[in-house]
């Protein structure tokens, strides 16, 4: 059986975006059963699981003796073993792959220096400075990615796969704004991500698991 990592306990503004989200997620897709290793406050610094995750973070998936962490290793690993998330023909694999990291490096960056100054530094000076710069960087990197969408529904084409599971999960992070929304064919394009059952699913794990360990 699966086992995936994942806290107690977040606060409010990070429930449904914890990183684990991205694993249940590509599960549900792949139609992989698991169960939850829920981690209280500490836990993440304690040497046993500093072992497996050297950073302290959720989530690690944990199967027969094979322990992964990031997220995005996690995806591409749940994915080999599922067409509906990597498809077998090659050259779509590779752009997959490529959209996955293209969410994690050209995108989630960004994304997260807006996320960052809006949740822990609002009130900061050097932050208000700050944030006019941030924002107008991500909505260059958001136009480039709206134009490469285009009218397609997905990143690819018509097929939804890894890599629009996790831009659609990085493009999420800026919900508190309009960055995203105020572009149609981005507004939308996460609409239709989130829409799919798989991600429901995911969704209501996730938040099941804090309502439980409360």
């Amino acid at each position: 059986m699966i086992t995936v990592s994942a806290f107690k306990w977040v606060p409010e503004f990070a429930k449904g975006q914890v990183r684990d989200l991205r694993v249940r997620w590509a599960l549900e897709e792949a139609a992989l059963p698991y169960r939850t290793r829920l981690l209280a406050q500490g836990d993440q610094n304690q040497p046993q699981y500093r072992a497996l995750q050297p950073f302290g973070q959720v989530p690690i998936l944990e199967e027969d003796g094979l322990v992964l962490f990031e997220s995005g290793a996690i995806v591409l690993h749940i994915g080999e073993r599922s067409e509906a998330l990597l498809p077998k023909d090659s050259a779509a694999r590779a752009r997959a792959i490529q959209w996955l990291i293209a969410a994690l490096n050209s995108i989630e960056p960004f994304v997260m220096n807006v996320a960052l100054i809006d949740v822990f530094y609002a009130n900061e000076e050097w932050a208000k400075l700050r944030r006019p710069g941030a924002v107008e960087f991500v909505q260059r990197r958001l136009h480039a990615l709206s134009n490469s969408l285009g009218d397609k529904a997905f990143l690819d084409g018509e097929r939804f796969t890894a890599g629009d599971l996790m831009m659609s999960t990085v493009l999420r992070i800026l919900a508190h704004t309009d960055l995203v929304s105020r572009d149609r064919r981005l507004g939308a394009y996460v609409e239709r991500c989130t829409s799919r059952p798989a991600f429901r699913r995911a969704l209501d794990a996730q938040l099941q698991d804090f309502q439980q360990a409360a």
